[in-house]
């Protein structure tokens, strides 16, 4: 008997305006999928993977602003959103890799267009880099790579996969409400926690309530944060940094330089590894770009697309008026995004403020030189050591 068919009964999950959810049964796991509708036919197909404690919802704004653009998929990792826990209990990196890869052979959308935030983030380098016939192009927003010093912020994050960490925090947190540890979550991942709505507030509230209901929550979080901790420790050919290497996929990397998790200094290190990179910088964004200047994000993914050959001719592309396009080994830093409070999106309606400030604002460009290089990383291909294959 699957672990899917023996779980409690809780809230539904929230579905957004223009979305729709559907679940997937694959061998030993069951996920769950929120797209929207293709604006029409023949567009190229996207699939997005969240991070640690995320799901789904944390892109329907970027999947909104990509209408017309990509045909959008997100998942739910398994254990994670409303994706039962996996029948073997593998929560690593290689684990959660081995998910998409099933997914997308299942489905048969491959070559996508694959987006990651944070352990989504090492997670689809990895995918790109053991199965390139998978991906078109990649886009990283604040990717867990390995850093030698970790933010002191990130550490409560890592001690969670460390035995006991989850159960000890459980009990010590068992009067905070709902409300209390949302506040906390937005306050290290956003770099302006009030550019969010009180909808979104609200929104995210009722999640966190129905997770804490699963019995399986604080298992799931403790064991993917102890794969992240192991991935960081991981050398040789399966070391992240070294699959970075191995990504033949044009590449958009996206980093917040308030970003208390992922350390804004290894965006540079991102853009030397992997070998066709383009860098966004974000100077008021936190470790969620995507939910926090979409608009932006959406932007710098269409000039990825066409710098790629990937856009069609009848979809506009650019970050904003003025803005130069993204070509090569290019930092752009939008310097403007967020400044005085006029990017954010709190007090304003609907989401232009960031477009607004970033069209009109000052965009600088920086050529980088160095990177891995076309001969880095020979095998690209995919190894047949590693085990992340879908068939492992």
């Amino acid at each position: 008997m699957s672990v899917a068919a023996v779980l409690p009964k809780v809230a539904p999950v929230r579905v957004g305006d223009g979305e729709r959810l559907r679940s997937v049964g694959l061998p030993g796991m069951t996920l769950t999928v929120r797209s929207r509708p293709p604006v029409r036919e023949g567009l190229p197909p996207a699939l997005y993977v969240h991070g640690l404690g995320g799901s789904s919802q944390n892109w329907s704004l970027l999947m909104a602003e990509l209408d017309g653009v990509v045909d959008s998929e997100a998942l739910d990792l398994p254990g994670f959103g409303d994706s039962p826990p996996p029948d073997d209990g593998d929560y690593s990196v290689t684990g959660h890799a081995r998910a998409v890869i099933r997914y997308l052979d299942a489905a048969g959308r491959g070559p996508v267009h694959l987006l990651g935030n944070s352990l989504g983030g090492a997670i689809t380098t990895r995918v790109a880099a053991v199965r390139p016939d998978l991906v078109r192009t990649l886009t990283l927003v604040s990717p867990a790579l390995p850093e030698l010093r970790v933010q002191r912020t990130a550490v409560p994050t890592a001690l969670l996969g460390v035995p006991g960490v989850a159960s000890l925090f459980t009990r010590v947190s068992r009067e905070w409400t709902a409300e209390q540890r949302v506040r906390g979550v937005m306050a290290l991942c956003y770099g302006d926690p009030g550019q969010v709505t009180p909808e979104e507030f609200r929104y995210a509230v009722e999640e966190l309530e129905r997770r804490l209901q699963l019995p399986y929550f604080w298992d799931v979080m403790a064991r993917s944060s102890r794969g992240v901790v192991n991935a960081y420790t991981l050398g040789g050919q399966h070391g992240l940094w070294r699959q970075a290497e191995r990504v033949l996929a044009p590449t958009l990397l996206v980093y917040g330089r308030r970003d208390q998790l992922v350390g804004y200094r290894m965006a540079q290190r991102a853009a030397r590894a992997f070998r066709d990179s383009r860098l966004l910088s974000l100077p008021d964004a936190g470790h969620v770009a995507m939910m926090e200047y979409p608009e932006v994000v959406a932007g710098a993914f269409r000039e990825l697309l066409a710098d790629a050959g990937e856009l069609g001719t009848d979809v506009g592309a650019g970050i904003g008026g003025g803005a130069v396009a993204l070509t090569g080994r290019r930092t752009v830093d939008a310097e403007a995004v967020g400044r005085g409070g006029q990017g954010g999106r709190g007090g304003q309606s609907g989401r232009g403020g960031a477009r607004g400030v970033r069209d009109g604002g000052s965009v600088s460009t920086v050529s980088e030189s160095g990177g891995a290089g076309a001969g880095a990383g020979s095998g690209a291909a995919g190894d047949a050591n590693d085990d992340t294959n879908a068939g492992s």
